[in-house]
Parts: C-alpha cells; sequence; structure tokens
C-alpha cells in the first residue's frame, strides 16, 4: 500500500517552531531554522527519558504543593495556613463553588491529568501500544493545551495578596505550597516540550513495517509447503 511521503525519509527536517521544511547540512546532527530562528533536529534527542524525568519530577513535587500550605490569610493578627485542597473546601463550604470548582481544576485536575497524559504517550511510544496514531496525536493536543491553565491558581493567589493588603489589620502571605506547586508548572511545560509528538507516527510507521514483513514471511512459508505438498 502507497504511503504518504514523510519529510524525514526525503532527508527533510522540520521546524517544530514554525513547520518550515529544511535540507540540514551533510551530517549535522542540528541546525538552525532560517525562518524563526529555532534549533532544529530530525527528532528531540533522549525525547521519552527526558519526558519521564520531568514528569516524575512533577509528580513528586505534586505531594509538598498539596501538603504545604499554599498561603496564609491574616487578619486581626491572627490566620491559619491553608492548602489547595483545604481552600478549594472552604470557598465551596462558603458557597463560592464557582471560584472552589476553578481552583480545584486549575490546581489539582488540570496538573494530573497533564501528567497521566504524558505517561500515556511515553508508554504508547517505548511498549508500540495497539493505538490508533490519531487517538494519541488527541491525547498530545489535550496535554499541550490544559498546561495553561495550570497558571490560573497563581494568578488567582497573587491578586489576593495585592488586593486584600490593609496593613495591621488584613494580609495574605504566600506559603512554601505555592513554590511547589508553581515549580510543578513549569516542571510539566518543559515536559511537554520534551516529548517528540513525531515518534508516535515513527512507532506507528515501524509498526506497520513490521506487521507487513511478518505478513510475507508467512505467506512465503505457506507456499512452501504448498510447494513441498505438491512435490511429494
Amino acid at each position: 500500500m502507497n504511503r504518504p511521503a514523510r519529510a524525514l525519509s526525503e532527508g527533510l527536517w522540520v521546524c517544530l517552531g514554525c513547520r518550515q521544511l529544511i535540507e540540514p547540512p551533510q551530517g549535522a546532527r542540528s541546525c538552525i531554522c532560517p525562518r524563526c530562528g529555532a534549533r532544529v533536529h530530525a527528532r528531540i534527542e533522549s525525547s521519552i527519558m527526558l519526558t519521564w524525568a520531568l514528569s516524575i519530577t512533577g509528580a513528586l513535587l505534586l505531594i509538598p504543593a498539596n501538603i504545604l500550605p499554599v498561603m496564609t490569610v491574616i487578619y486581626l493578627g491572627s490566620g491559619e495556613p491553608s492548602t489547595i485542597i483545604g481552600g478549594a473546601l472552604e470557598l465551596y463550604q462558603a458557597g463560592l463553588w464557582g471560584i472552589a470548582l476553578i481552583v480545584f481544576v486549575a490546581s489539582i485536575a488540570v496538573p494530573v491529568m497533564k501528567l497521566v497524559g504524558l505517561a500515556m504517550l511515553c508508554l504508547i511510544v517505548q511498549w508500540r501500544l495497539d493505538v490508533s496514531p490519531r487517538q494519541a496525536m488527541r491525547v498530545y493536543r489535550v496535554v499541550n493545551a490544559i498546561g495553561r491553565w495550570s497558571l490560573l491558581d497563581l494568578f488567582m493567589i497573587s491578586i489576593l495578596v495585592a488586593l486584600v493588603d490593609m496593613g495591621a489589620i488584613a494580609e495574605v502571605q504566600a506559603g512554601p505550597g505555592s513554590t511547589a506547586f508553581a515549580t510543578v508548572v513549569v516542571v510539566t511545560m518543559f515536559a511537554v516540550r520534551a516529548f517528540d509528538p513525531r515518534l508516535i507516527w515513527d512507532m506507528y510507521e515501524q509498526r506497520e513495517v513490521e506487521a507487513a514483513e511478518l505478513a510475507q514471511r508467512i505467506e512465503t512459508q505457506d507456499n512452501d509447503g504448498y510447494s513441498d505438498r505438491e512435490n511429494g
């Protein structure tokens, strides 16, 4: 079956920044895109290993991000630290379920979904799972798109710190949990950038080639067996 020509098989590289097709220098491992100036590789080196390392780092940082206090609201000299989950529950109990939902989605659901999606993509490529490449690309697009919403919670905290600044009456202090959570956001953003989606199609092409070779070997063995029976 005829397949569309691939840039790599034609000796061309694709810039992930502007999608420009580039003819690389002979023997070069990387080059600079003449259009946007980005660094271009045939494939991102050690993409899966780097994605795994950053994803595991983000997963470990999620523990202190959810256990340690994110902020402390001090009113008239007294206040208690609040974690992400505790803050969302307090907002819900106060009737602010809309804000509580935003905090839960941005601070808990989105990072977890992002890390799970990255782990799925790495396993699909490493283990050559029987998954449609289009479905894998949908997972990649979702992971790439939802990452920006993780910053929403930090944006809300910064606004709250700026608004609730009444000197000795009331103030908001950021806790160590906010630092851990900000690090999770940054690490997962780098993890998404480290994953090369072209590996999904490489895996699919390799799987198709191996299946075709196996079918050809089986057909050859069947033909040889039939010829032996005819001669016998």
